[in-house]
């Protein structure tokens, strides 16, 4: 995937960085599919996403995030596709804008079993659709200007 994005909304240089997956395979007629996956607190759809995981570089701490959220298994590409920012809140009063680094992963297939299996639910979209499901703009543009065909 050629496509590079620098979609940064409200998050400044010093913003704690994420990483998340995007999680894509191919559908009928060779169109792209995109895996969103239910925030734990408030059920909004996601990218699976997480903190940078020790002995892992970024694309790894995303494949993980993949892994332990979704049950996701498949090749991570190293090239970050794209950023945004959201406010990731810790506690009824608290809240950070975040950073989010995102890496592409072809997923070859999703696992039954897996870390956080029962906390989420996990669903396949078109881009087009996934951009209209999910809340944050700068991840809603990403998802809008993937192209149609893997």
């Amino acid at each position: 995937m050629e496509t590079k994005l620098s979609l940064l909304t409200g998050a400044d240089a010093g913003s704690p960085t994420q990483f998340a997956a995007l999680c894509m395979r191919a559908g009928p007629r060779n169109k792209r599919e995109v895996l969103l996956i239910t925030s734990r607190e408030t059920g909004r759809w996601v990218l699976p996403k997480g903190w940078p995981v020790e002995g892992l570089d970024p694309a790894g701490s995303a494949a993980r995030e993949a892994w332990e959220e979704a049950g996701v298994i498949g090749t991570v590409e190293n090239s970050c596709l794209g950023h945004f920012s959201y406010d990731k809140t810790f506690g009824p009063a608290v809240a950070h804008s975040c950073l989010v680094a995102v890496y592409p992963l072809l997923v070859d297939r999703l696992a039954d079993e897996f870390p956080e299996q029962g906390q989420r639910k996990r669903k396949w979209f078109t881009p087009e659709k996934a951009a209209e499901k999910v809340w944050e703009p700068g991840l809603a543009a990403l998802l809008a200007g993937l192209p149609p065909k893997i």
